[in-house]
């Protein structure tokens, strides 16, 4: 018997496999230029353990109609309206590149302005917010920022290939890069909760020094994993990654 979504009526919540709630959640939040359906290999791995939701946020697939949003902290407070006020104590926060300082800000969110710290925070290919590098590739031509993308080995060629999709997919992309590289964290950026960074050894936006930084944003735990790959190590290693996943949040189940 199929189960009915929740989060039906949410613009920016995808529920992929729904659960019966009673299990842990762990919230996805994409990358730049990325949408909520690169979580569905996840979602259909942990299906049955771990209710899996993907963020996703305007200005791609079925919200291409709406402006994307220029700035993480922007990003984050909408996404914040949208949580489950539910299980929020059993809630693991996941977020890659871009998605990993939305998911940082989220978690800030949740225990500045409800108390609740979330299970736990994975934040992937992304350096701490205290490392700062001065990018401007929002700022540069179409064909640059084509180039940066492409280096990164994370989007189908065929998509700057066809002038319609590229016509599309350039306004929401040149957005995601402006709210990553304009992004500052506001205030003492710690979080209470477990703080587990997972990055590719050969990640060039983000070194494993530089990962390892997240230790200083939260006063609680921290892990640092680090696997075999580039930036989007996480398609090649997905076994892995989903792996240390289920590792982290089972046995916090209890």
């Amino acid at each position: 018997m199929s189960v009915t979504s929740p989060y039906s009526a949410s613009k920016w919540i995808r529920d992929f496999h729904p659960s019966d709630r009673t299990v842990p959640r762990m919230i996805c939040f994409p990358h730049a230029g990325g949408a909520a359906n690169y979580y569905f290999p996840v979602s259909r791995a942990l299906s049955g353990k771990v209710e899996v939701l993907a963020v996703q946020y305007p200005g791609r697939q079925d919200r291409h109609t709406e402006p994307p949003v220029t700035d993480i902290h922007a990003l984050a407070a909408h996404a914040f309206r949208e949580l489950p006020r539910e299980g929020l104590d059993r809630t693991w926060l996941f977020g890659h590149s871009m998605g990993a300082s939305i998911a940082f800000e989220v978690a800030r969110l949740m225990e500045g302005e409800l108390g609740v710290s979330p299970a736990g925070l994975i934040v992937s290919g992304r350096r701490a917010p205290s490392r700062f590098r001065g990018e401007t590739v929002h700022l540069e031509d179409d064909e640059a920022l084509i180039a940066s993308v492409k280096a990164l080995n994370g989007t189908d060629p065929a998509v700057f290939a066809d002038p319609e999709i590229r016509s599309l997919v350039l306004p929401t992309l040149r957005a995601d890069y402006r709210a990553i590289e304009t992004y500052r964290p506001a205030g003492t950026a710690r979080v209470a909760c477990q703080v587990h960074a997972f990055v590719g050894d050969e990640d060039p936006l983000t070194t494993v020094e530089e990962a390892d930084c997240w230790r200083a944003h939260t006063e609680g735990t921290f892990a640092l994993r680090v696997f075999r790959g580039n930036h989007f190590y996480l398609t090649p290693r997905a076994n892995e990654v989903i792996a240390e996943i289920s590792r982290l949040i089972l046995p916090a189940a209890g």
